[in-house]
């Protein structure tokens, strides 16, 4: 089995170390001095050399040879994330007082330090303000501020930086040609840019990308392997946001899907995009509504599948107050209040929407041509106050659910509502066993019947990837339709 690439290009010498020359040689001057101090704490991003900075100091203030492999009775690494009790750190400070066995200082590494408990950092606390002479401690974190601020006084803090993109590129061309790995330069800053200031993140995107085989490794390889979209199509998926183009936005998340790609990088993508338009004052988004799509995109960039938190985040803050010659008017109807009582044993097992207006019966309600806030239908058998009345009942407890019922456009045939969705994965949504029972409460409430009927219209269910150049798009007309521009997309409030 072979050693992974991060591994093999790992440093074992201080000036071996790429992108932290700012530690290195202050670290380098001191051991030459020959001041050592009882303690060090190094805290920044995962993946920039913290572990690896430690190791080799704790064997050149010994005087010892470090390799990846190396191992020595007086250097222990500890790793807080599973050793963070108070006995761990009780067994060490006993443990301390014992004289190296071979070497002049016995080093303790702990990693993740910031994991360990309150007892723990009380009890090494102790240790660190009056510390044996032959024992020196370095801590590492990435997150400095959940350490104390007692131990950190008590250290020599040193803060790692993020290694940039130019660094990161040079050093993974390096390791490509030692290991005979072809690959483009354009595919190689795809990966640098994607690891997030991580060497060892960037080296094992580029060990996973050689597991392919290929003769030559272009930018398309990068972003199949990483599940990132094409600047073309988040670029598309930035200028329907823009154009409040209801349409395009689902069909962009449509392909996202079908093309396999991570919610989480699409966020990442639309967000950088965003955020470079708004740098260089070429966004025509309002402030306040791009700043809160900001928001929106970043908890989603840390998930892989959360296509629908997607879509909510965009549609939230389309302008669609502009998009339209005339905003349309919901015809007002005088409707009773409820007067029947749910049973026990009726009761949704999550939680009951709030007080309803109960339903005109059929009979009572003529057929309408409606235009509600919430679904844009031809003519109707249906009390869409009802309706409208549900989805907003709906919304304050599940929010999710109340974002994809809104696309649907209800009928009800008898004792079954039927819900109609323009694309399948809308529908397939609502029929999760999860959706469908918090449904069938809500309209068991307001219509008296548990039975429900989801379709899609199959003529647009399989949505291509989105073909529209941005400067066409540009050019669409915001003053159509309801009917055309939303079909079936909720008319927010700007």
């Amino acid at each position: 089995m072979g050693k992974a690439l991060y591994r093999e290009y790992r440093p074992t010498t201080l000036e071996g170390v790429i992108g932290q020359e700012h530690i290195t040689d202050t670290l380098k001057n001191a051991l030459k001095k020959g001041a050592v101090s009882h303690a060090y704490l190094f805290t920044g991003p995962k993946g920039v050399g913290k572990t690896s900075i430690a190791r080799i100091l704790a064997h050149e203030i010994n005087g010892l040879e470090y390799t990846d492999e190396s191992t020595h009775l007086d250097i222990i690494e500890i790793d807080a994330a599973s050793n963070r009790r108070i006995d761990e750190i009780r067994d060490l400070r006993d443990k301390v007082h014992i004289a190296p066995t071979s070497s002049k200082y016995k080093v303790y590494i702990i990693d993740e330090v910031h994991m360990l408990t309150r007892e723990a950092f009380n009890a090494l606390l102790k240790t660190l303000e009056e510390p044996p002479a032959h024992v020196v401690f370095i801590l590492a974190t990435t997150e400095a501020h959940k350490v104390p601020d007692t131990i950190i006084s008590r250290t020599q803090r040193f803060t790692f930086k993020p290694i940039s993109d130019e660094k990161t590129f040079s050093h993974l061309k390096n390791i490509a040609v030692k290991e005979k790995i072809k690959i483009t330069d354009e595919a190689l800053s795809l990966l640098a840019s994607h690891g997030g200031g991580s060497f060892r993140d960037s080296i094992s995107m580029l060990d996973q990308l050689a597991g392919l085989s290929k003769d030559m490794y272009e930018v398309s390889d990068v972003r199949m392997l990483l599940g990132i979209p094409s600047e073309e199509l988040i670029e598309n998926m930035v200028v329907a946001i823009e154009s409040n183009d209801m349409n395009s936005i689902f069909e962009n998340v449509q392909s996202l899907r079908e093309q396999g790609i991570d919610s989480g990088r699409a966020s990442l993508s639309i967000s950088k995009a965003l955020r470079n338009k708004m740098i260089k004052g070429e966004t025509v988004i309002d402030h306040g509504r791009a700043v809160k799509l900001l928001k929106d995109l970043l908890p989603l960039t840390l998930g892989s599948n959360d296509f629908i938190g997607l879509e909510l985040a965009i549609i939230d803050v389309i302008d669609v107050a502009n998009s339209v010659t005339e905003k349309p008017v919901l015809p007002k109807h005088e409707v009773p209040e409820p007067k029947t009582e749910i049973s026990k044993e009726q009761e949704p097992e999550t939680t009951q929407p709030e007080a309803p207006v109960k339903a005109k019966s059929l009979e009572t309600v003529s057929e309408k041509t409606v235009i509600a806030d919430d679904y844009n239908s031809e003519t109707v058998n249906f009390n869409d106050d009802s309706w409208n009345e549900l989805l907003n009942n709906l919304k304050k407890k599940h929010n999710t659910l109340y974002g994809v019922l809104r696309m649907a456009e209800p009928n009800l045939d008898g004792d079954i509502l039927e819900l109609n969705f323009k694309f399948s994965f809308h529908k397939k949504q609502v029929d999760t066993s999860q959706n469908t029972a918090i449904l069938k409460d809500f309209v068991n409430t307001y219509f008296g019947t548990n039975n429900i009927k989801t379709t899609y219209d199959k003529n647009v269910a399989e949505v291509k990837p989105s073909t529209v150049t941005p400067q066409k798009l540009q050019k669409r007309t915001i003053n159509a339709s309801v009917s055309n521009i939303f079909e079936g997309a909720e008319l927010l409030e700007s």
